[in-house]
């Protein structure tokens, strides 16, 4: 167990991160945020900051040294320089990084679990890319295997002949076919070193262009059936990679029941409404659970919950949200509200 007043350190300088750290404080923690970028909107809620590249060994060392225990915020960190974390534990640990940063293991790795992922195939060329097409059919939808988030590093291939005019990018890909779906969901849960497993309410999850628009809970009935499959699944992948922290995994409702899209190993932005939404929002959970305290309740505070992004601009009506009582507005202190980046979120409790 670390104890309130030790340091936490988080790797990554996002929103996620920033809202970790705020959470870190609540409970009495210092936090030290590691990020190659200097305009860190983590660090500046944060006691200490290390701005350094990822493979700057020796700036990581002697940020791990002024840690008690390392987490991250974003999944696409480099895992080769965490060697020179040396002692300090890292939270969830690398198995999971690793697993989540390429497509093809991740949908690999849930398939051996007994998951159903959409049918994937990788492809290395425009001749794989071709034989994918013929295998698995067309729409469907080429990703890069690495990187690439709210539908960046994607593109969509209604035709065979949409693939024939595409200039590959020299990097691997996965090529997955379109899946017939009623609606998208999340399973979070949280995992402490003992094994204990805390499931938040699933959210029904509406996106527009690639991007997280609205989150709803509770979902719809129709949809809530196919949660238990859903968690079942999720619990079998933190068992696996022996997680502790929040671990997110995305889903397809289906006629014939859930189709996982991908995992994410960390707290999830479809889970920002359990800040007020929830008795004990995911973002302390995680400190908790990286920490070895005690899980809280994870219960619904209301009757519903709806959580919207401020998209670009979005974020510049702030006085039309705070004019509305029933409204939590969480702006992440971005400098530049460009298109498509996420400025905040707003959620609203429904109390009636």
């Amino acid at each position: 167990m670390i104890p309130p007043g030790e340091t936490i350190g988080i790797l990554g300088g996002g929103q996620l991160g920033r809202m970790i750290a705020m959470a870190a404080a609540q409970l009495g923690y210092r936090c030290h945020v590691y990020a190659p970028e200097a305009d860190s909107i983590a660090a500046d809620v944060c006691a200490q900051f290390t701005c350094a590249a990822w493979d700057d060994t020796e700036a990581m060392a002697r940020f791990a040294a002024d840690c008690a225990v390392v987490t991250y915020e974003f999944e696409n960190v480099p895992v080769g320089p965490l060697a020179s974390l040396g002692d300090t534990p890292l939270l969830a640990h690398a198995r999971a990084l690793e697993t989540a940063q390429d497509r093809l293991n991740e949908k690999r790795f849930v398939t051996d679990l007994g998951g159903t992922p959409a049918p994937f195939a990788p492809v290395d060329s425009a001749e794989d890319l071709a034989q994918a097409i013929a295998t698995i059919g067309a729409p469907g939808i080429l990703k890069t295997r690495r990187d690439g988030y709210d539908g960046k590093g994607q593109w969509r291939i209604m035709t065979p002949e949409d693939a024939a005019n595409l200039d590959l990018p020299a990097t691997p890909l996965i090529y997955e076919g379109f899946v017939t779906f009623f609606a998208e969901f999340s399973v979070i849960l949280c995992r402490s070193a003992d094994g204990d497993i805390r499931f938040f309410d699933s959210a029904h999850n509406v996106h527009e262009g690639g991007i997280l628009a609205i989150s709803t809970v509770p979902a719809p009935a129709e949809l809530l059936e196919q949660v238990p499959v859903a968690r079942d699944l999720a619990a079998r992948v933190a068992g696996a990679l022996d997680y502790v922290g929040v671990l997110t995994l995305e889903f397809f409702a289906t006629k014939d029941g859930p189709v996982f899209n991908e995992m994410a190993p960390r707290v999830h932005n479809s889970g920002h409404w359990t800040i007020e939404g929830a008795v004990t929002s995911q973002f302390e959970n995680h400190v908790r659970a990286i920490c070895g305290l005690p899980l809280g309740s994870t219960e619904l505070a209301a009757n519903g919950v709806e959580m919207r992004n401020l998209i670009g601009d979005e974020a510049h009506d702030w006085p039309t949200i705070l004019a509305d009582p029933a409204n939590h507005l969480h702006l992440y202190g971005k400098a530049a509200a460009r298109p498509g980046r996420k400025m905040g979120h707003v959620t609203r409790l429904m109390l009636d």
